[in-house]
């Protein structure tokens, strides 16, 4: 009775002792986030693919599905129609305007010819005059419908540049349509299914980049003086077992405020009623996931 008396208080004492020193060798803890974003329609129609399960993995710039771009291509086709038929109307200047410079040259020659005439008396100066008056009419005659020509193109190459927008944002719209991941990551909602209609700013899924993961841990006032942004950790998970996974950490925040411990989260000291929150960037092997319970430790 003795002996295991004994042997009761001596294991007591080890598990104690073992408890306190692996209590000592943490310096926060806190669970694992990642960066997660909500995939939302661009365009609207009815949702033709939306191939994604929740759990399923995506690749960055990955398409998984589309919307209906029917009537944006009909619209697209429309405005294509308009530009050719506005492209039609533009007067080819030159061409319209020959008729005028020709006459122009006529009496050019003309007043050249009773110019000579007129020298040797065969002509009046008033025929001269006439032929000279003939020709600044014509002339101005050229340039207002030049001006008037070249308005008119104006205003075509305008409405064609407008035109050419408007084809520019439905590229852009149906370019939207197609409905990629952002990030390379996990699914973790699916708030659509092909065959809705897709306002929008409508949530389809949401996605969460799991290669780069962070701990948010919790620290007091006293810790908080120990570290700086981009100072470097070790970091821990706990896989059940007592295995103990150790990964390289990097402080990427550091709140400015202080908040209540959550309930979950057991600081150094567990006396203190207000930490503050900081994340540690964790490059992930595959093995961590979202809510998993971590520790951290200080190199220093």
């Amino acid at each position: 009775m003795k002996t295991t008396i004994i042997l009761l208080l001596a294991a007591t004492t080890a598990l104690v002792s073992s408890c306190g020193k692996e209590k000592g060798t943490r310096d926060a803890s806190g669970t694992f986030e990642a960066t997660e974003i909500t995939v939302s329609a661009q365009s609207v129609g009815t949702i033709k693919e939306l191939n994604l399960t929740e759990g399923e993995s995506l690749t960055a710039g990955g398409t998984v599905g589309y919307i209906d771009t029917t009537q944006l291509f009909l619209k697209k086709a429309q405005l294509s129609a308009t530009m050719k038929a506005l492209g039609n109307r533009r007067h080819n200047v030159a061409l319209q305007l020959a008729a005028v410079r020709q006459q122009i040259a006529q009496q050019e020659s003309e007043r050249t010819r009773f110019q000579h005439l007129l020298q040797s008396d065969a002509a009046t100066p008033k025929q001269v005059d006439d032929i000279e008056a003939s020709i600044e009419v014509l002339r101005k005659q050229l340039t207002a419908q030049t001006e008037s020509l070249q308005n008119t193109n104006h205003s075509i190459d305008a409405e064609i540049a407008a035109l050419r927008i408007q084809v520019e944002q439905i590229d852009d719209q149906i370019h939207n349509s197609i409905l990629r991941s952002p990030v390379s990551g996990v699914v973790l909602m699916k708030y659509a299914e092909a065959g809705e209609f897709a306002g929008q700013g409508k949530a389809l899924f949401k996605v969460a980049d799991v290669e780069n993961i962070y701990l948010r841990a919790y620290l007091t006032a006293d810790q908080l003086t120990r570290i700086r942004r981009n100072e470097e950790v070790r970091v821990f998970s706990d896989f059940g077992r007592k295995e103990m996974r150790e990964y390289a950490g990097t402080i990427v925040w550091i709140s400015d405020k202080a908040e209540f411990t959550p309930r979950t989260i057991l600081t150094k000291k567990e006396r203190s009623n207000l930490v503050y929150a900081v994340k540690v960037a964790v490059r992930n092997d595959g093995y961590l996931k979202i809510g998993m319970y971590g520790e951290l430790k200080f190199k220093s």
